[in-house]
């Protein structure tokens, strides 16, 4: 019972903490001349995926580093089949050209590095370096476009950065102790799911890596569950896309490489994660690109496709943690029927949309 409370105390932290540091940090930014379109794609866009980084980084500093790793790999998953596809099926989402030509290519592309630097079995702290050198460069290079494409005018303040400091929150000072008060309920947070997670694990008698991919992933990915829901209810439907899709890359870039430079040895990369679930995260990035090129919309069955596909592979994850009897013909029957029907829909939906933008 104790654990639980702490759990459920743990994931409240997490939320409001991730909202202070996105709420100071966003207005010390404009407060010092920090274009909003700056502060939305960097600030508001990593704020939310504070939790993972907060999580990740006391996992890993503590030895448990499957945790660490499930968390990342499975917030990844989360982020685009459960809250792209709830989010779609609120109401269509639109997707922005900058997302297709640009971001998702990106997403892709460290989810395949991540793959490349896990492949001798551990994610050391050079490649933690390197993680971070990109997060870095990206960031810049964010910036600089940003600076480019708003020298004529204001883009307007994105979803989640407030228009002004009105209030007690008007001044630096205070706007430093949110960021503080932020990042303290933060690590209190982490400090307790953690603690719960492994004493879940420990009782239910499976392994530190599922509980990071399932419970403990789908936990700290409340804040872009929030965001991204509330944008979609909003009609803001291109920021619920672009959260989803900066918060995987700043997943892959920032915090695990951040965790990997404080682990004492680096990330191990168990087998079960580089056979299954490292590709399952690299598939879903690939899924992005055929299904936001159709039409750049996703439509209400795209997040129906998404929502199922997140319900199989948690049940994979489920049955494969028990060692259950149904493992075996559950598998078959994705492998040769569902995942193949899946694939076929998704290809033919692009190429029909990929013919009438030809003939238009």
């Amino acid at each position: 019972m104790m654990e639980v409370l702490l759990f459920l105390l743990g994931l409240v932290l997490l939320v409001v903490g991730a909202q202070a540091l996105v709420r100071g940090a966003s207005l010390l930014a404009l407060s010092v001349g920090i274009s909003p379109l700056v502060v939305g794609l960097t600030v508001v866009a990593f704020g939310t995926s504070s939790p993972e980084l907060a999580v990740s980084v006391q996992s890993s500093f503590a030895g448990r580093a499957d945790l660490a790793l499930g968390n990342v790999v499975g917030s990844n998953i989360f982020n685009v089949l459960l809250i792209l596809g709830v989010s779609a099926l609120i109401v269509p989402l639109l997707v922005a050209r900058q997302l297709v030509r640009q971001e998702v290519p990106v997403m892709i592309g460290v989810s395949l590095l991540l793959l490349v630097l896990a492949l001798d079995g551990r994610v050391g702290r050079a490649d933690g370096a390197l993680l971070l050198g990109l997060l870095i460069a990206y960031t810049a290079f964010l910036v600089y476009q940003s600076r480019r494409q708003n020298q004529g005018g204001d883009a307007g303040l994105p979803d989640g950065v407030p228009a002004a400091a009105p209030g007690w929150t008007s001044g630096p000072l205070a706007q430093l102790l949110l960021i503080a008060a932020g990042l303290g309920a933060l690590v209190l947070g982490a400090t307790w799911l953690v603690d719960a997670a492994v004493s879940f694990a420990q009782y239910l008698g499976i392994s530190e890596l599922v509980i990071g991919l399932t419970i403990v992933a789908a936990g700290t990915s409340l804040p872009e569950v929030a965001t991204s829901v509330v944008a979609a209810l909003r009609g803001k439907r291109d920021i619920a896309v672009g959260n989803v899709v900066g918060s995987n890359v700043f997943n892959i870039l920032g915090v695990l490489g951040l965790s990997s430079l404080v682990s004492p040895a680096g990330i191990s990369v168990a087998p079960a994660v580089l056979a299954f679930d490292l590709p399952v995260m690299i598939a879903v990035a690939l899924a992005c690109m055929p299904i936001f090129f159709t039409g750049n919309l996703i439509a209400r069955w795209e997040g129906a496709l998404f929502l199922g596909l997140y319900l199989a592979y948690t049940a994979y994850v489920v049955l494969a943690a028990q060692q259950h009897d149904a493992l075996q013909p559950y598998s078959a029957i994705m492998a040769t029927a569902v995942l193949p029907l899946v694939a076929v829909t998704v290809a033919v939906v692009a190429w029909r949309e990929w013919r009438n933008l030809r003939r238009a």
